[in-house]
C-alpha cells in the first residue's frame, strides 16, 4: 500500500486532477444518467394516465351533456300532453319526426305510448310492421315510477341495441296519467363519437352500467381485429365482451389499475360514475408504454457513451488550461440570474481572463441599460396606445346611439331621451378624461352601468346584467375602460345572436390581497379555436358594434405591463354554455398619488 501511495504521490498536479475529476465526473453523471431514465419511465408511464384521465373527464362532460339534450327533448314533448288526445295521432307522429329530423345523430326513435297501450312513433309505418315489444314493459314501469327514468341496453326491433330515457306524462290540468314519452338513443354513434377520444390502435374503451351491462356498440361494419385489446367474443353477431370480464372490470377501483387481456397485460383507467349512472374505462396496452421506453434506453446508452468520451476529453483539457480564475468566472456567471440587478466582477489581471472580466462587465451594464430602455419605451408606446384608441370612438356605435334617441324622441319618450343622452354624454367624458389612466371601480361600473343602458335601449330586453361588487373593492384601483370591452364581447359575441334573454353577471372581491372581478354570461360560449383566437388578435379594426377600439388582449396586455405578468384575464368558455372572464389585479386603494 505505501508503495501505492508513493507512486501516486509522484503524479503531477494535472495527472491527479485529471484523474479525480474524470471519476467523479463518471459516477456523477453515469448516476445522475440512470436516475434520470427511471424517472423519465416513470413520468411518461403517469403522464399517459394522466391524459387518460382528462379524456375520460372530457367523455363524461359529453355524456352529462348527452344526458341533459335527451332531458330537454323529453321535457318539450311533456310542453304537449294534447297529442295524447284521440285524433291527433298524424300530429303527434309529425311532431316526434320534427324532433328526430334535428337530431338525428342523438336519437333512433321517439315514441308516445298512451295509457291505454296505444303507441305513436316518428317512423309509425315501421312501428306497425315489426312492432316493438318493449313499449309495453316500459308504460308499466312508468306507472310504478316517479320522474324520468333511464334502462339498461336492451335490443331493440327497431333500434337495435340502444337504452331508453322514459319520462311519464300528466295532464297539466288534472294532473292525470296520460301516457309516457320514450326515446331510445342512437349507441352506435354515441360510441363513435366517443371513439374519436381514443386515437391510437393501442388503446381502446368500455362503458358499463351500475349493474354490470355494456352500453357502447362499435360499428358492426369494424373488422373483427378492432377488437383485439379485449376479450370480445366474435362468434356472435355483433361480438360482444365475456361476462366474466364485465364482471372484473365492474369491481375495478376508480382510478388506474392492471389486469390481463387476450393480447397481454392492460392498464385500465375507470372513471366514477357520471349522471347516467355508468362507468366509462379507458384501456392501454402495457407494450404501448414500453415501446416507447426502448427507444429512451437506446437513446440513453448513445447519449452515455458520448458522453464518457467528451467527459474524459473536457476532463484533461479543463485539468491542463483553465486556471482559477476562469473558475471564478464562470462561478459569478452562473449566479447571474436577475438582470435588473447588475452583477459585476473584479478584476485581478491584465491577461486574457481580465480583459474577458472587463468584457462580461460592460456587457452586463450595456444588458440593464438597454432594459430599462425597453421597458420604458414599451411602457409609453402602450400609454400613446390608449389614449389613441380611447379617442377612437367608432361612428358607427355614435350613429346608432344617435338613432335610438331621435327615435324616441319621436315617440315623445322625454325620459328615455334624457336618461340615453345622459349615459352617451357620460361614457364620451370617461374616454376623453387624460387625467389619468387609473379610475376607482365604483368609477369604471357606473361607466358600464351607463353603456349597458344605451345598449339597452338598443336592444331591448335582450340581455340583463347584474353587478355585485363587495363594499371594499368599490374604492380600490383599476385601470380605465378594462370592464367595458369585456362586456361589449360578452353582449355582442355571446348574447346579441341568442334568440333568447340573455345574462351578464359581474363580481367583485378580495381574495388574498388580490382583487378578483368575474364577467360571466349565459351566451354562446366558444370553442378551443376560438379562445385561442381571441387571444391571439392584438389590434383589428373595430367592428361597428364597437364603442372603442380596445379589444380582449389589449386589456390584458395593458393589466400586465402594470402590475406585472402575475396579474391579467383567465378566460373559460363552453360553447353553448357561456363564457367566464376572470380579472386579477393588486388590492390597490385608489389615492390623488395613483392619478
Amino acid at each position: 500500500m505505501k508503495a501505492i501511495l508513493s507512486w501516486f504521490s509522484s503524479w503531477t498536479m494535472l495527472a491527479k486532477h485529471f484523474l479525480f475529476l474524470s471519476i467523479a465526473t463518471v459516477v456523477l453523471l453515469g448516476g445522475l444518467a440512470w436516475s434520470n431514465l427511471r424517472e423519465a419511465e416513470h413520468l411518461f408511464r403517469m403522464q399517459v394516465v394522466t391524459d387518460a384521465q382528462v379524456i375520460i373527464d372530457r367523455t363524461n362532460l359529453y355524456m352529462n351533456a348527452y344526458l341533459d339534450n335527451v332531458q330537454n327533448i323529453l321535457l318539450l314533448i311533456s310542453t304537449r300532453d294534447d297529442l295524447f288526445d284521440d285524433g291527433k295521432e298524424k300530429e303527434a307522429s309529425e311532431v316526434l319526426r320534427n324532433y328526430a329530423n334535428k337530431n338525428s345523430t342523438l336519437y333512433k326513435n321517439l315514441y308516445l305510448v298512451r295509457e291505454d297501450g296505444n303507441v305513436i312513433t316518428n317512423s309509425q309505418t315501421t312501428f306497425d310492421i315489426i312492432g316493438n315489444p318493449y313499449m309495453e314493459s316500459l308504460l308499466t314501469k312508468a306507472k310504478q315510477t316517479y320522474g324520468m327514468f333511464i334502462t339498461e341496453p336492451y335490443q331493440s326491433p327497431m333500434s337495435g341495441k340502444t337504452v331508453a330515457f322514459v319520462l311519464p306524462i300528466q295532464s297539466a290540468q288534472s294532473k292525470a296519467f296520460r301516457g309516457i314519452a320514450v326515446v331510445e338513443i342512437d349507441l352506435v354513434q354515441l360510441t363513435n363519437m366517443l371513439a374519436q377520444f381514443m386515437n391510437t390502435k393501442n388503446q381502446t374503451f368500455a362503458i358499463i352500467t351500475n349493474k354490470n351491462n355494456v352500453v357502447h356498440s362499435f360499428d358492426t361494419t369494424l373488422p373483427l381485429s378492432s377488437y383485439r385489446l379485449l376479450p370480445y367474443n366474435t362468434s356472435v353477431f355483433p361480438p360482444e365482451l365475456g361476462a366474466d370480464f364485465v364482471t372484473q372490470i365492474a369491481d375495478l377501483p376508480v382510478g388506474a389499475s392492471e389486469l390481463e387481456g387476450p393480447q397481454g397485460g392492460l392498464v385500465a383507467v375507470k372513471s366514477g360514475m357520471n349522471k347516467l349512472g355508468w362507468y366509462f374505462i379507458a384501456f392501454y396496452e402495457n407494450s404501448y408504454f414500453y415501446h416507447n421506453i426502448q427507444s429512451l434506453y437506446r437513446n440513453f446508452s448513445t447519449a452515455g457513451l458520448f458522453w464518457i468520451v467528451i467527459i474524459l476529453l473536457s476532463t484533461y483539457m479543463i485539468s491542463r488550461y483553465i486556471t482559477l480564475p476562469v473558475r471564478t468566472l464562470v462561478a459569478k456567471m452562473d449566479r447571474v440570474r436577475d438582470v435588473d440587478v447588475q452583477h459585476t466582477i473584479h478584476v485581478t489581471g491584465n491577461d486574457e481572463i481580465g480583459r474577458l472580466t472587463r468584457s462580461y462587465n460592460a456587457m452586463m451594464e450595456r444588458i440593464h441599460y438597454l432594459l430599462l430602455e425597453t421597458r420604458e419605451a414599451e411602457r409609453r408606446k402602450k400609454q400613446f396606445e390608449l389614449k389613441m384608441l380611447q379617442s377612437q370612438i367608432a361612428p358607427h356605435f355614435l350613429y346608432n346611439t344617435l338613432a335610438c334617441i331621435s327615435s324616441l324622441a319621436k315617440q315623445h319618450k322625454i325620459h328615455e331621451v334624457r336618461e340615453t343622452i345622459k349615459a352617451l354624454v357620460g361614457l364620451l367624458s370617461l374616454s376623453f378624461d387624460k387625467s389619468s389612466e387609473f379610475v376607482t371601480l365604483e368609477d369604471e361600473l357606473e361607466g358600464l352601468r351607463m353603456y349597458a343602458y344605451i345598449q339597452k335601449i338598443r336592444y331591448g330586453d335582450k340581455f340583463t346584467m347584474s353587478i355585485d361588487a363587495a363594499p371594499e373593492t368599490r374604492k380600490l384601483r383599476i385601470l380605465k375602460l378594462t370592464l367595458q370591452p369585456l362586456v361589449e364581447n360578452a353582449i355582442f359575441h355571446g348574447l346579441v345572436p341568442l334568440k333568447r334573454t340573455g345574462n351578464i353577471w359581474i363580481r367583485a372581491k378580495c381574495v388574498r390581497e388580490k382583487l378578483i372581478i368575474t364577467i360571466r354570461d349565459d351566451g354562446l360560449g366558444m370553442s378551443a379555436d376560438q379562445l385561442h383566437s381571441l387571444f391571439a388578435e392584438r389590434t383589428k379594426a373595430p367592428s361597428k358594434h364597437r364603442f372603442t377600439g380596445i379589444g380582449v388582449m389589449n386589456v390584458h396586455e395593458r393589466i400586465g405591463l402594470n402590475f406585472g405578468p402575475t396579474y391579467g384575464l383567465s378566460i373559460f368558455s363552453v360553447p353553448e354554455v357561456g363564457t367566464l372572464i376572470r380579472m386579477e389585479l393588486p388590492v390597490d386603494l385608489y389615492t390623488e398619488d395613483s392619478k
